[in-house]
């Protein structure tokens, strides 16, 4: 991925967009959206990152703790974040981040780290002979401002998926908010369902401070099914299209 030269903040908020190049699929099977999950979770890291090793130790943990041995794995995190991932979404050729940069130059190099460690992955899986940029140019980011604009983000963020259901929905009305709001709360390629208390990758998220400022669980859901049902008008809205 491009090297981005727009200065980042520590404590400060960012809306990032990731593109693959042409609008070419990022992520084509579960295998690829699991690999999505697990390249946020370990490349945010500032400590260099072995990615095959790091998969097999969390592969050997997860077969003794099937084996009823989980008091002798260690669960600790031992990363050194560079950010912290508020929230994410998934969706077939882009992905969606909020984070809070934690360390000088963090967004940058969490942003290299993802755009060097992913696209061998699926090359190699995919069989994909062409060389050259695998992004669309550099990601595209936006600086939080606002608590407002941070909900309105949030909201975005995990309503993006809907597109995949009903495409254009995001310029007329939900035609059917009972099945958008059941495919939102069972998308498991994003944050939403770990905000619900639904665990899904509750590890990969940092949410304490997003939840206290939504109103916990009862605020996520009522956010995205207000949004839903009445395609309010979100003060920040403006600032948030980047695709």
């Amino acid at each position: 991925m491009p090297y981005r030269k727009t200065g980042f903040v520590n404590n400060e908020i960012y809306h990032i967009v990731v593109r693959r190049i042409g609008d070419k699929p990022l992520f084509v099977d579960t295998d690829d959206y699991y690999r999505g999950v697990f390249s946020i979770y370990e490349f945010n890291n500032a400590k260099s990152v072995e990615i095959q090793k790091r998969r097999r130790a969390r592969l050997f943990e997860k077969k003794k703790l099937a084996r009823n041995e989980g008091d002798r794995v260690s669960s600790a995190d031992e990363r050194e974040k560079l950010v912290e991932v508020i929230a994410f979404a998934l969706m077939p050729n882009h992905l969606h981040l909020l984070v809070r940069q934690l360390k000088d130059g963090g967004v940058t190099k969490f942003m290299n780290k993802l755009g060097a460690g992913y696209p061998p992955y699926f090359r190699q899986k995919h069989k994909i002979q062409e060389k050259g940029y695998f992004f669309q140019g550099r990601f595209v980011s936006v600086h939080i401002e606002s608590d407002a604009q941070l909900i309105a983000v949030f909201v975005y963020i995990h309503t993006n998926p809907l597109s995949l259901i009903e495409p254009g929905w995001k310029q007329g009305k939900i035609k059917d908010p009972r099945k958008a709001t059941g495919f939102l709360k069972n998308y498991k390629w994003s944050s939403y369902q770990d905000y619900l208390g639904i665990k899904n990758f509750p590890s990969v998220t940092d949410r304490d401070f997003m939840r206290e400022t939504i109103g916990g669980e009862k605020g996520a859901h009522k956010l995205i099914n207000d949004w839903i049902h009445h395609k309010r008008k979100i003060k920040g809205m403006t600032k948030i299209a980047l695709e």
